[in-house]
């Protein structure tokens, strides 16, 4: 075996919990469940399929299948909602890892040798592999008390649909400026756009749904937390001087969320205000505007009816702080 298979072999047992002793049907069969049912979970992980004779599985595949069967028979998950919880945990962590690993080869790389010869690698896992455990654990536990607390403060309301604002912030001529810079350069920028929206979005209370480059989906539990977001996200960039121009467009109504994301048509109509937004500025719907209506230091000016796709007639709704108004 060469010096890379090796090292390879060994990181993966410092990550998984030991060496490999399982196929897929065993692994199935030490946790109970079947293998169609195994097969199932482990692609909604996320993971690669394997051959049945590929033996790449550790007594912690067998613990974890285990634990997500006894979530169902122990009637805390719906059986149908099995894959999706699969899903929900799969995907973010994924994310997560790949930049982990990233960071990971920037802390132990070195010019002269390449990433595979160097035993510094697995020291490097072994030391951080416990920390960001603790720290995940933190944080998801932090997350998971704010949003039991939303849900206790609506005992009654749907879990699923809730009227929330929508927002989209979306990066003016990005596509135009992302073929002009390093890819490392990029990445920079990118990585601060997305470090200040998050801070700002958390700051007003409003919760990130995802980033995608140039755009930030958000969403808050009342209308005036959404405007402050959105003309905070507006006027930045003339602050900071390493923020772009940004284009918001909100929307109001009930939200169907599910996995951690959110769809609806209140979704789709504020992803469309963002084109008809102009760099710098925010546009809202007709719902939300209605529910602005007597807030203290704002402006709201109705512009004439835009057709975008999917919609005929919407009417857009330019948001702005009234100086005036709220001295």
């Amino acid at each position: 075996m060469d010096a890379p298979s090796e090292l390879l072999d060994e990181v993966e047992q410092t990550l998984l919990g030991g060496e490999p002793l399982y196929t897929r049907r065993e692994v199935a069969e030490r946790a109970g469940v079947s293998i169609d049912r195994a097969q199932e979970l482990w692609r909604a992980l996320g993971f690669a399929s394997t051959a049945d004779d590929d033996v790449v599985f550790t007594d912690d595949d067998v613990e974890a299948l285990g634990l997500i069967g006894a979530l169902v028979s122990g009637g805390v998950v719906d059986p149908k909602a099995e894959a999706s919880l699969a899903r929900s945990l799969g995907q973010p962590l994924a994310r997560l890892a790949e930049w982990q690993t990233t960071v990971v080869r920037e802390v132990v790389a070195d010019v002269d040798h390449p990433l595979g010869a160097q035993p510094e690698l697995v020291r490097a896992v072994e030391a951080l592999l416990p920390v960001m455990e603790k720290l995940q654990s933190y944080v998801w536990r932090r997350h998971l008390a704010a949003a039991a607390g939303r849900m206790l403060a609506d005992p009654d309301g749907d879990p699923q649909s809730k009227t929330l604002v929508v927002g989209f912030a979306d990066i003016v001529s990005f596509t135009r400026m992302s073929r002009t810079i390093e890819d490392a350069d990029l990445a920079e920028f990118v990585d601060s756009f997305e470090g200040t929206a998050a801070a700002i979005v958390a700051e007003c209370h409003g919760r990130v749904i995802k980033t995608i480059g140039d755009e930030v989906l958000f969403v808050t539990d009342t209308p005036r937390q959404g405007v402050d977001i959105a003309l905070e996200l507006a006027a930045r960039s003339e602050l900071d001087e390493d923020f772009p121009t940004v284009r918001v467009g909100l929307a109001y109504g009930p939200v169907l969320r599910h996995l951690g994301d959110v769809y609806g048509p209140v979704v789709n109509v504020a992803a469309r205000l963002t084109s008809v937004a102009r760099p710098g500025s925010v546009v809202a719907d007709r719902e939300l505007a209605a529910a602005l209506d007597g807030e203290s230091g704002l402006q709201l000016r109705r512009i004439r009816r835009v057709s975008v796709r999917g919609y005929r007639s919407l009417e857009p709704w330019v948001l702005r702080r009234d100086d005036a108004g709220a001295s």
